[in-house]
């Protein structure tokens, strides 16, 4: 077969073809490069839950309200669906639950999009939360969950809400109430900032280093009180005072010393202690059933505290859904079970 050749002007045609490819996939490249944003995880897929509405008794006005706020953690998602499920199903007036959501940059319209299909009535609001805000202030802790920039939202979180909202009540991802929120939700504060249970038994000196208590100028901070241990994870804020009294400085001011004389091994909650503890409106224990996750090393099975219980709390290493997939649940994750939405491919299959 004879060979065809090029003339010069195909050539130079050819050659300008390449030229404009090699240039519109370099620009390509780079565009995708500038405008790369972090791609947001596969999310699990949850059952829509039934909706909830008010008893005959609930008012319907903004001073009736139940303001809770809360993290979305991408890795915790399956739990707080499972504690909004919750404070639903045992709220007297559920439709008074208003629900603020702070999250990561990016994620916020998947999350959004998650929420809304597993629960189409909720009254809620997602806000962003900057991790630059408390990055370059966390120090190294225990346990890696808890050097998350989102387990130090709750600093910020009356920087973040509304102005209007002046108590709300802070809750983990990793809990159920099996009570109604209103009760812990009208307790008196007696001019606190705080309202939490208190651990009085606890041995508080566990909590921070010697080169804490070693330092008189440090140690004075607990100077006149009884300080007692009390967790974060379930707390009642009157934000105004929180505000007002700059409290979120005060916390980041803490940090600032851990990090340069390392004063503590735990994460976001020694600077409340140092700040609050001994100061706080005491609650009554059964509203935090708390360490079903058993301690920040090994997440060992405990068995739950004499007494009633308003709310179940895995703090801990251990988490209830992670035990159950790996089908070695604790008996109390047994507890949490109930409250779980995840749409398993067990469970497609069985619809």
């Amino acid at each position: 077969m004879a060979s065809r050749s090029l003339s010069y002007t195909q050539l130079l045609g050819l050659l300008s073809f390449i030229l404009l490819l090699v240039t519109t996939t370099t620009m390509a490249v780079r565009v995708g490069v500038i405008l790369h944003k972090p791609s947001a995880p596969t999310l699990p897929v949850f059952r829509e839950a039934p909706a909830f509405r008010n008893g005959d008794q609930c008012g319907t006005r903004e001073a009736d309200q139940i303001h809770i706020a809360m993290t979305l953690d991408t890795n915790y998602l399956r739990g707080t669906m499972a504690a909004v499920l919750s404070l639903l199903q045992h709220s007297t007036c559920p439709e008074n639950l208003s629900f603020h959501f702070l999250s990561l940059p990016h994620f916020e319209n998947d999350l959004f999009t998650s929420i809304k299909s597993t629960f189409p009535y909720l009254n809620f609001k997602i806000y962003q939360f900057d991790p630059n805000l408390v990055r370059s202030k966390i120090s190294k802790s225990i346990r890696q969950a808890l050097d998350q920039p989102l387990n130090y939202a709750r600093i910020y979180l009356a920087d973040i809400i509304p102005s209007s909202v002046d108590r709300i009540i802070y809750l983990d991802s990793d809990l159920v109430v099996v009570d109604d929120i209103e009760k812990l939700w009208h307790v008196e504060m007696e001019g606190k900032v705080v309202a939490a249970p208190e651990y009085c038994h606890a041995n508080f000196t566990h909590y921070f280093t010697r080169t804490f208590w070693s330092d008189p100028v440090l140690v004075k901070v607990l100077e006149g009180k009884r300080p007692c241990y009390f967790n974060t994870g379930v707390m009642v804020v009157d934000v105004n005072k929180w505000r007002k009294g700059m409290y979120t400085q005060k916390v980041e001011e803490w940090m600032t010393i851990q990090k340069q004389k390392r004063i503590y091994h735990l994460g976001s909650l020694p600077p409340f202690l140092l700040i609050f503890a001994g100061d706080i409106k005491a609650v009554n224990h059964r509203w935090n059933q708390h360490g079903l996750g058993g301690d920040n090393f090994e997440g060992r099975c405990r068995t739950l505290h004499p007494g009633p219980i308003s709310l179940l709390h895995w703090s801990g290493k251990g988490k209830p859904w992670l035990r159950l997939d790996s089908r070695k649940p604790c008996i109390v994750d047994h507890l949490w079970a109930p409250y779980d939405l995840y749409r398993s491919s067990r469970h497609s299959l069985e619809e």
